[in-house]
């Protein structure tokens, strides 16, 4: 998840940027970095004893449904509806049970080759977990961030983003811990959530310096992605 939430930022705004400035909508912007900071700052907080049990996961779930209720509420008070395409119920199921099926079956082997890259790599799991799981998760979010971008939906791009980083934190991770708890390792807690932090506070910065994030800012991000993969292998 923290590695997840690093490569949405430096890597795939950072991307999307390069492939055309990313406008930055005001409407609902400072809730959903309210919450966005507030996640970060309170995962960072629970995650300082090393240990993530049932009751911090509730704490994490209960802001992940205030978060969908404020959301919610913001798009019925008016942003306008968006025409879906019709499915019938039979096909729109097998669509359904398909994507999971193929999910599921993607995060298995994932995982599985994660273990394995590490074992014969020699390197600990934590760092597997920082950079090749981490990016191999966000690919949906790079796709349908840089097809956002490149077709003028600025919005889209960067609301994936945030909304993903987001429910990574209290979505994923609350589910998690509450099947079981999570030992956190003292080398994310000493240094890769510091690193989301500043990422986080990065993002916000350029957004609201002009409203848009521009190409060079993409660079940037793109560069401090680089520096942060080749710190971890030092």
């Amino acid at each position: 998840m923290v590695g997840s939430n690093i490569a949405n930022i430096l890597l795939i705004v950072g991307l999307s940027a390069l492939v055309a400035p990313i406008a930055v909508g005001r409407s609902g912007f400072r809730q959903d970095m309210t919450f966005l900071v507030g996640a970060t700052l309170l995962f960072m907080a629970i995650s300082a004893n090393g240990h993530l049990g049932r009751i911090s996961a509730t704490a994490l779930l209960a802001g992940l449904v205030l978060f969908l209720v404020l959301s919610l509420r913001r798009s019925d008070a008016g942003t306008p509806e968006v025409e879906a395409p019709s499915l019938s119920a039979p096909v729109a199921l097998v669509y359904f049970f398909v994507g999971l099926l193929i999910t599921l079956l993607g995060a298995r082997f994932l995982v599985h080759g994660a273990i394995g890259l590490a074992e014969d790599m020699g390197v600990s799991q934590t760092i597997i977990g920082l950079t090749i799981v981490a990016v191999g998760t966000s690919l949906p979010e790079l796709i349908t961030s840089v097809l956002a971008a490149r077709r003028g939906h600025s919005d889209v791009a960067l609301g994936n983003i945030v909304g993903s980083n987001i429910f990574n934190i209290l979505g994923i991770l609350g589910a998690t811990a509450l099947v079981k708890p999570i030992p956190i390792p003292s080398e994310i807690v000493a240094y890769d959530n510091w690193v989301m932090l500043g990422a986080t506070a990065l993002l916000i910065g350029a957004c609201v310096t002009q409203w848009r994030i521009t190409r060079t800012e993409g660079a940037v991000m793109l560069g401090l992605y680089v520096a942060y993969i080749a710190s971890l292998a030092i």
